[in-house]
């Protein structure tokens, strides 16, 4: 709730300029002026606001996009800052559009109570950083595979004769490791040139996606365990979802209102006799995708959700309906541990245990009917499990 006594302020951000207006308690202009979005500038717009008058808030476009750097200093300088939405295209048509009235439409929007959303903390950026580079390096390496699939399907019959049948990762190593200059035919040569220049894109790509792997994970670790230890959060996963959220997820109301970000809250489409909802289009599709995923992850090795979509089709549910609930269900999930809600596991004991006894990890492997490198993960806590550390507790304590 907004002071009456006190001015609000509008931010309309731009890749090179800001233009900052002001306007009192009641919605009357006092006065806007634009700013280059440099250090100096945005000091010089944080000293111009302060200077016209008490201050009570300042609403800004795109505070994790070109409002980024206003946002940092307005919250340095002590200023309360309100994410307000891009002008709407109905709103330009009544009303027209310009750099002034988006910075005096944002204020207006803070005035009224329209918007009320704290922005993300600036401290999430270098997350977003990661996992924009990741996903450029996943989707060059697809590329990759698929000009090698469709070189092979184009070259002659007896140099694709030679590849066919192969696993992935047989194929990535032979051509990898082929040597074009040895074959007699120029043609094949360079094709075979072209396929080794693929196969050894193919592989950096998988070390640098490795690489930024390492680096999401220890970050988004660091800020939220509990998220991380989630049954199907791995680091691509857990990055979108705390870049859905932001490190201040206190921004967010309740598990409800994550659910409408992210795109999994039905939307409800009665009318008269007919009470029914419909799947919501809307949200962070990124996120959607995340939750999706973990639901398909979940459902391969998970026995409560296998149980579930087993109970739930026999019911005569669908797949697609099945997959709605549990996805609701998961971000759930999901917000109860943004929002500070669960612990991570501990797993610290488990290694020093197994050590007092002199135990290796293929015995306890061997026991507990898994890999030894899974019992090593669980012990570093990389691949949370805590039905896994349930068991391998009761082993250490028997043996």
């Amino acid at each position: 709730m907004t002071n009456q006594q006190n001015n609000v302020g509008g931010v309309d951000s731009h890749s090179d300029t800001i233009h900052v207006a002001v306007i009192t308690g009641i919605g009357q202009p006092v006065a806007d002026r634009e700013f280059p979005t440099t250090v100096a500038g945005y000091r010089r717009a944080v000293a111009w606001l302060i200077e016209r008058g008490p201050l009570d808030s300042v609403g800004v476009e795109g505070t994790s996009s070109y409002g980024v750097g206003i946002t940092t200093e307005l919250l340095t300088a002590g200023i309360q800052v309100i994410e307000v939405n891009r002008t709407r295209p109905a709103d330009k048509r009544k009303q027209g559009k310009s750099d002034p009235l988006d910075a005096y439409r944002a204020a207006r929007s803070v005035l009224s109570g329209e918007a009320t959303t704290s922005p993300k903390n600036p401290s999430i950026e270098p997350l977003r950083a990661l996992n924009i580079a990741r996903r450029s390096a996943v989707k060059a390496q697809q590329a990759a595979w698929r000009q090698i699939n469709a070189l092979l399907v184009n070259t002659r019959p007896e140099l694709r004769d030679r590849y066919r049948g192969l696993p992935e990762a047989k194929l990535l190593t032979t051509l990898h490791d082929s040597r074009p200059d040895q074959l007699h035919n120029s043609d094949d040569a360079d094709t075979m040139h072209a396929l080794r220049t693929l196969a050894r894109r193919h592989r950096a790509l998988a070390d640098e996606i490795s690489q930024l792997d390492e680096r999401i994970l220890r970050r988004a670790r660091r800020a939220n365990p509990a998220l991380m230890a989630i049954k199907g959060v791995g680091p691509a996963i857990g990055a979108q979802l705390l870049l859905t959220a932001g490190e201040n997820p206190d921004r967010l109301r309740s598990s409800a209102s994550f659910a409408a970000l992210c795109g999994t809250a039905p939307i409800p489409v009665s009318s008269g006799r007919t009470d029914r909802h419909r799947l919501s289009r809307g949200g962070d599709r990124q996120a959607n995708a995340a939750l999706h995923h973990m639901v398909k992850v979940r459902m391969s090795y998970d026995p409560t959700t296998i149980a579930y979509r087993d109970a739930r089709l026999a019911k005569g549910w669908t797949s697609k309906e099945v997959f709605r609930a549990l996805k609701r269900a998961v971000a759930r999930e999901v917000f109860r541990a943004l929002a500070g809600h669960t612990q991570a596991p501990d797993y610290s004991d488990l290694r020093p245990a197994r050590r007092a006894k002199n135990l290796t990890l293929t015995a306890a492997a061997q026991h507990l009917g898994v890999w030894p490198a899974r019992i090593g993960e669980l012990e570093l806590g990389r691949r949370p499990n805590p039905e896994l550390a349930v068991r391998y507790r009761e082993w250490l304590n028997a043996a």
